[in-house]
């Protein structure tokens, strides 16, 4: 088969029709916005709906931006707090290019964009947090001071025992502001400067808040020693409700011993008393023969061998004796 010259020429013409067609198309996919750019000149609005667009073949060229919400990531640094504690501040923020056009003339792309974030945001967190307490930063409400106080005078009685209130909260302080508010307020100063170059800001975080190593060994121990003096102070007072309830104690058992003793000897009393009453009722005109008895008790239990007595002959005593003797005789 031979190719004639104008067969050539169509083919020529075809393939110089197809490049000239791919070139003068582009697509921006979803999620993406596109800038054309003739001679390093933007041409236009920026296309910000997904779809197949025209240019100008091998003379405009085309810059595709990000139009959904990206994010970045700081690296931790060290600030002093307003309360003079130097702390470890990591944030992360979420952003959008909002201008494209502005974006690309004060920017040009994403690294460079990223730059410029660092730089405000971190200038922005650290006026914020050198302007408030730590306490500030770390937690938004008092819920955990509410509560550890609330356990303390519950487990310990804290209202009898002199505990400053400082003492009650230790390293725990009030919060009047509180983290998402530092947030915002970093928000606030950081959003108007990124305006002016096309990005939005919508929202930072402080993802992450630490001692500064060289203090963080100091605070625990401060809040070791704290704990300790609360402890002892505790002990002391727990080892004084014992003293006063060991008194109570004995000066309860006193009482009921004294009582119990002077009960045991009403009774006795009354028990002696109704015997010699008893006793007395028995020997009641029976005088002699008690006489007779009580006096053969005591021949029973006083005269022994090794006993010896000196007594007149008219003792009473041997009267039994010698009445005895005379009888058998």
């Amino acid at each position: 088969m031979r190719y004639t010259t104008t067969h050539i020429v169509t083919a020529l013409l075809a393939l110089t029709l197809l490049v000239l067609t791919g070139q003068g198309l582009y697509i921006v996919p979803e999620g993406k916005q596109a800038l054309l750019f003739q001679f390093g000149k933007i041409m236009g609005e920026a296309k910000q709906e997904a779809g197949l667009y025209m240019k100008i073949p091998f003379i405009q060229k085309v810059k595709f931006l990000e139009k959904r919400i990206l994010n970045w990531d700081g690296l931790p640094e060290t600030i002093p707090t307003g309360d003079k504690k130097f702390i470890k501040v990591d944030t992360t923020a979420r952003w959008k290019i909002d201008k494209p056009i502005l974006f690309v003339n004060k920017l040009y792309d994403f690294n460079r964009a990223q730059s410029k974030i660092k730089n405000i945001i971190d200038s922005a967190t650290r006026d914020v947090i050198s302007s408030n307490n730590l306490v500030e930063a770390v937690r938004n409400t008092n819920a955990i001071l509410d509560k550890r106080t609330a356990s303390l005078r519950k487990k310990n009685d804290i209202d009898t025992i002199d505990l400053s209130e400082d003492e009650i909260s230790g390293e725990i302080r009030p919060v009047e502001i509180g983290r998402e508010q530092l947030s915002q307020m970093i928000i606030n100063i950081a959003r108007p400067q990124l305006q002016g170059f096309g990005i939005t800001l919508i929202d930072v975080q402080l993802r992450r808040i630490a001692y500064e190593e060289s203090v963080e060994e100091k605070v625990y121990d401060r809040m070791i020693s704290e704990r300790k003096r609360i402890a002892e102070k505790i002990i002391s007072f727990g080892k004084g409700e014992q003293a006063k309830i060991r008194g109570k104690i004995a000066k309860d058992l006193q009482q009921i011993r004294s009582e119990a003793y002077r009960e045991v000897q009403e009774i006795k009393g009354t028990a002696e008393a109704d015997a010699i009453s008893i006793y007395a009722g028995a020997i009641k005109g029976h005088e002699d023969f008690y006489e007779f008895l009580r006096t053969l008790e005591v021949y029973e239990t006083s005269l022994r061998s090794d006993t010896s007595f000196i007594l007149s002959s008219d003792s009473r005593l041997m009267s039994l004796l010698s009445k005895g003797s005379s009888s058998k005789e």
